[in-house]
């Protein structure tokens, strides 16, 4: 039985599976997005499922409240059977879920339980986890709980960055979707209740949370510097013995077996070529920097142009 479809979605997340939809027999009948924006100097930000949206002649709906009465009289008119929800940025009320014949389901970065909320594949790579996944459920009111009805898994890379893992998860997210979206036409899903016992939160980072954390074991602070990029950085400020603080994001570094001595942030170089931080517990080798205002660059071409010294340190966040 072929669904009419209605997608809530905005960003390079939810593009793949937006697109994904028009390769299966449903009908994809309207596009539900968050109003155009317009930068500094009237740039006009281009929203890539909108324009997807109008190549397939789909109408679009762009409302900066989705939950008033006239934005729901305006999704009744779609007629949907189902609603598909993937990163669309507003919270929706009961009276807008009940709108479709089969409700809504929405696409998860992470496999829920845990990690409910907006920041699900930065909290994944924050906390050191080494396999996360797309979840798809059915929404409910309370935040990310609903019945789940299918599940992707995958491995997270030892290198890889938040933004990184975030274009692999959309792009797993496609046949997820097609299949539950069949599986619900046909009446063959089957729900699993989500243990509420195995919740953990993910909620949205601050800019200031991009702050590296060198009081934590090494391998968190490695899991740290991936997980903040491309946002909100991975930045820290050097404490010079002499001359002004410098700031700088920490793009790359490794755990170390090398002992550094002194406090979490204290710092040894080797040969002006490497450069080592002692962190919680053990010390992590800094590979890829970039110093304010410049571009990256590996250590050994940082510490080529800039002497430092065993009295210099990095500084811990403020608590």
């Amino acid at each position: 039985m072929s669904l009419r479809l209605v997608f809530l979605g905005t960003g390079s997340f939810a593009l793949p599976t937006f697109r994904g939809l028009y390769e299966t027999d449903h009908d994809v009948v309207g596009l539900v997005t968050q109003p155009d924006r317009t930068g500094q100097g009237h740039h006009r930000h281009v929203n890539p499922l909108k324009e997807l949206a109008e190549e397939n002649s789909t109408p679009v709906f762009q409302p900066a409240k989705a939950n008033e009465a006239d934005s729901i009289a305006r999704l009744r008119e779609f007629e949907a059977d189902l609603f598909v929800v993937a990163a669309y940025g507003q919270i929706l009320s009961a009276e807008l879920l009940s709108l479709p014949r089969l409700g809504a389901i929405n696409l998860h970065a992470s496999l829920l339980p845990k990690y409910r909320g907006a920041a699900p594949i930065q909290y994944a790579v924050l906390c050191g986890e080494t396999e996360t996944g797309i979840t798809i459920f059915q929404i409910e009111p309370k935040l990310d709980a609903g019945p789940v009805l299918g599940v992707v898994k995958t491995d997270i890379g030892g290198k890889e960055t938040y933004g990184v893992l975030q274009d692999r998860l959309s792009e797993l997210a496609v046949p997820l979707t097609q299949q539950v979206v069949d599986e619900l036409s046909t009446g063959t899903t089957k729900p699993l209740t989500q243990d509420t016992s195995l919740v953990t939160k993910a909620p949205r980072l601050t800019k200031e949370q991009g702050q590296i954390p060198w009081q934590k074991p090494a391998r968190l602070v490695c899991c740290h510097i991936r997980g903040v990029q491309p946002w909100p950085k991975p930045s820290t400020t050097i404490e010079l013995a002499e001359g002004k603080p410098l700031r700088l994001l920490i793009l790359d570094a490794e755990p170390t077996d090398r002992a550094v001595p002194g406090a979490p942030g204290s710092i040894e170089v080797e040969d002006r070529k490497r450069l080592f931080v002692q962190t919680g517990e053990g010390a992590v080798e800094v590979l890829t920097l970039q110093p304010e205002g410049r571009k990256a660059m590996s250590a050994a071409q940082f510490l080529n142009g800039r002497t430092l010294s065993n009295a210099d340190r990095f500084a811990l966040p403020a608590e």
